[in-house]
């Protein structure tokens, strides 16, 4: 009978050797290590991020008081927290960001027929950051204010999923709306924004790219209106309009239609404006769009809480975008078990079993049979302030 293998392997499995290998061989990864391998420098770096270790110390020692499994584990040299702080700062962060897109592709088609809870096909992503404070004195390529330093993590999030799709990691003083340029539209898909995207070029040349964007509109903004649509106001719709830029200059940095839905919210009784080039969509159902915008933000709390990535093992840029991107491999490689074993779990609920059973040598799904009963939230009745939209 073969050997079942750790719950910690069973996840990095999900890995491809192959693939990983071209990742390494694309930068070069290798060349200047000869006692720790890309291979091991990654394991090491994600049994920290299932395990929550500390820091450096606390990889090395938990790791090398189990050598004798470390070799069925994938290691092929023990992990010596000097060495592993050296390949932090200097190897090639673009290996794992590599890796990470990867996954993220398989993590997709794995998870493109989830329901989005509304009747769409169309592929919708939601756009945001977040900032992740940092000590200036000992990081001071991350300047951020005059005291303080800071990095930002821009993050589009697929969310059928919810699968991120695109990271980049940026000093905390790059404007948000400038990641816009860097985005590469997918004919289609919708873009859900916050006002701080709100820059009517940029907006232009992502609707002549051949996406659509959702957004909300800021004060003083001024609209010509041509026509209007009926809508019904027990739904909380205001009004539904189509219309143009009113002032010169935006409407040259956007010389189009726009559509302008209005809904008054009853929860914390504001009337929100949005904004769109998709005129067909059914207004009510752009609101609930740009609602969903709130997963992103949730994803954000959930990576904080769940994830080593506000506090790093070193200082420099590469280290800690090593760091990020090798989270965000955990974070895919859990999702993708959880899809192809067909798990009910939370990825907390995972995670936090794994944590305290990375080197059980059982199934997973074995593992993870006494918390089946976990409480699954009531659809229709979510609270968005809950991170139960990650129970996927």
């Amino acid at each position: 009978m073969p050997s079942v293998k750790t719950a910690f392997s069973q996840v990095m499995e999900q890995v491809h050797p192959q693939q990983f290998r071209r990742c390494v061989e694309r930068y070069d990864g290798d060349r200047r290590f000869r006692s720790l391998s890309c291979s091991d420098q990654f394991l090491a770096m994600a049994f920290a991020q299932l395990t929550y270790r500390d820091g450096l110390r606390g990889i090395e020692t938990c790791l090398n008081s189990q050598w004798p499994h470390l070799y069925q584990m994938g290691f092929r040299s023990r992990i010596c927290r000097s060495t592993l702080a050296e390949a932090n700062e200097t190897r090639d962060w673009r290996i794992y960001a590599d890796l990470a897109q990867i996954l993220i592709g398989k993590a997709r088609r794995m998870y493109c027929d989830e329901d989005l809870g509304l009747d769409m096909k169309e592929t919708v992503y939601a756009l945001d950051s977040t900032t992740i404070d940092l000590c200036l004195s000992l990081f001071p390529w991350a300047r951020f204010r005059r005291t303080k330093g800071a990095v930002k993590l821009h993050t589009l999030l697929d969310l059928r999923g919810p699968i991120p799709t695109f990271i980049e990691i940026t000093d905390g003083k790059l404007q948000d709306v400038k990641i816009l340029d860097l985005l590469v539209v997918e004919p289609g898909a919708y873009y859900v924004m916050d006002r701080g995207y709100l820059d009517f070029r940029r907006l232009y040349q992502l609707k002549q790219a051949g996406g659509h964007f959702i957004t909300r509109a800021k004060r003083g903004f001024q609209f010509i209106r041509h026509s209007s649509r009926p809508v019904d106001q027990e739904l909380g719709l205001r009004s539904d309009q189509i219309g143009r830029l009113a002032t010169p200059a935006s409407f040259r940095n956007y010389p189009d239609k726009l559509r302008r839905v209005r809904f008054h919210d009853a929860e914390t009784d504001q009337v929100l404006t949005f904004l769109t080039d998709q005129f067909t969509l059914p207004a009510l159902t752009v609101c609930q769009l740009y609602k969903q915008r709130w997963q992103v933000e949730l994803f954000f709390k959930w990576i904080k809480q769940h994830l080593r990535i506000r506090s790093f093992y070193g200082t420099s840029a590469n280290a800690v975008k090593t760091q990020v991107w090798i989270a965000i491999c955990v974070y895919v490689l859990v999702a993708i078990l959880r899809k192809e074993l067909k798990l009910p779990h939370s990825l907390h609920s995972m995670l936090q079993v794994l944590s305290v059973n990375a080197f059980a040598k059982v199934p997973i799904f074995q593992l993870l049979a006494d918390h089946s009963n976990e409480t699954q939230p009531t659809s229709g009745c979510m609270n968005v302030n809950q991170l139960n939209l990650f129970d996927f």
